[in-house]
């Protein structure tokens, strides 16, 4: 199994984080500042750095935190069977976020700067493999359940994966309203033609 991207958050730590959120919905990611955080944390900078010696460290608590909370989110599909299962979890990759758009610019602010931080890049690269994992699970039960076709789980988790984050990235950088339904419904038309649809036979 994949490792969780998880820590444990509570009392300050969790003040701290909230306030975090506050600070960039406000200020953006370009704009957050240690004593923008504290101003919404209602306390000193001191008191920041008390629990967080840089900058990059609280960032990189943050980046826990929100995927921690993306993860509880995925946890809230209890259904098991398999077809209904990966239509939830699109569904918590794909539609959700768009009632949080500060945050996909916030998140993929930072996630660009996984390429020279490795800090950040280690959070989300085990977050990119904790989802892809939670996908490639249900699809390989819904194969054994032959509720799916018989294909290759993996790959077809990483297309779909491939789909969440061209989305994501549309939906804020050309700043497309539409990008996140375009991407449901192209997700929901890639699972019915792969893994729904049955293979034509030849005559």
């Amino acid at each position: 199994m994949a490792d969780s991207p998880e820590r444990s958050f509570s009392g300050p730590d969790e003040e701290i984080m909230q306030a975090t959120y506050q600070a960039l919905q406000d200020h953006g990611y370009a704009g957050l500042t240690i004593k923008r955080i504290a101003e919404e944390y209602g306390k000193s900078t001191a008191a920041i750095h008390y629990h967080y010696e840089t900058k990059e460290d609280l960032l990189a608590a943050f980046i826990e935190f929100v995927l921690a909370r993306f993860k509880e989110t995925i946890h809230e599909v209890e259904t098991t069977d398999p077809e209904r299962r990966l239509d939830l979890l699109l569904d918590k990759l794909l539609v959700a976020p768009a009632d949080h758009q500060d945050l996909l610019v916030a998140m993929l602010e930072m996630r660009s700067q996984a390429p020279y931080n490795e800090t950040f890049r280690d959070r989300f690269r085990k977050n990119d493999e904790y989802v892809r994992y939670m996908l490639r699970t249900v699809i390989e039960q819904g194969v054994q359940e032959d509720v799916f076709r018989d294909v290759d789980a993996d790959h077809v988790a990483r297309a779909l994966l491939t789909i969440v984050d061209g989305a994501r990235t549309r939906a804020v950088v050309p700043g497309d309203d539409e990008a996140l339904d375009t991407a449901r419904r192209t997700a929901e038309e890639y699972v019915e033609s792969v893994l729904l649809d049955e293979p034509p036979t030849d005559d």
